[in-house]
C-alpha cells in the first residue's frame, strides 16, 4: 500500500529537525524597527477643507489655493516644533509617552497659554 503524502495544510504537524528539539539555533533575528512617516498630514489635519474651516472660524470669507499651501506649511512647522518641545519635556521626565501636561508646558514655554488641561 502506498503512503499518502501530506500537502502541509493547517492540520499537519510541523517537522522539527532532530538536533534542535524545538530550540532555535544561532542568535535571534534583529528587532523590527518602526517605520517613521508623517501620518498626521494624510488624515485630515492639513487638508484644504480643514484649513478653510479654520479660516472661516477666523472670519475669512474666501481662501485661495496658494494660501492653503502656505498655511499648511506653517501649520506643519508649528506642530513639529510643538511636538519636539513636548518630547523634550517627556524625555526630561524619563518617560516615553507624551502627556497633555507636556504639551501645555511646551505651549507655555513658547508663550501660548492653553487653559483646561491641568498644570
Amino acid at each position: 500500500m502506498a503512503c499518502k503524502r501530506s500537502r502541509g495544510g493547517p492540520g499537519t504537524p510541523r517537522r522539527v529537525p532532530p538536533a534542535l528539539n524545538g530550540r532555535s539555533s544561532g542568535p535571534p533575528p534583529p528587532r523590527r524597527r518602526r517605520i517613521l512617516h508623517c501620518s498626521v498630514w494624510g488624515e485630515g489635519v492639513g487638508t484644504r477643507p480643514t484649513i478653510k474651516r479654520l479660516a472661516r472660524r477666523g472670519g475669512v470669507k474666501r481662501i485661495s489655493g496658494l494660501m492653503c499651501e502656505e498655511s499648511r506649511s506653517y501649520l506643519q512647522q508649528y506642530v513639529q516644533g510643538l511636538v519636539q518641545a513636548s518630547a523634550i519635556h517627556t524625555g526630561h521626565s524619563y518617560r516615553t509617552t507624551i502627556t497633555a501636561a507636556d504639551v501645555t508646558h511646551a505651549l507655555r514655554r513658547s508663550g501660548t497659554i492653553l487653559y483646561g488641561f491641568g498644570t
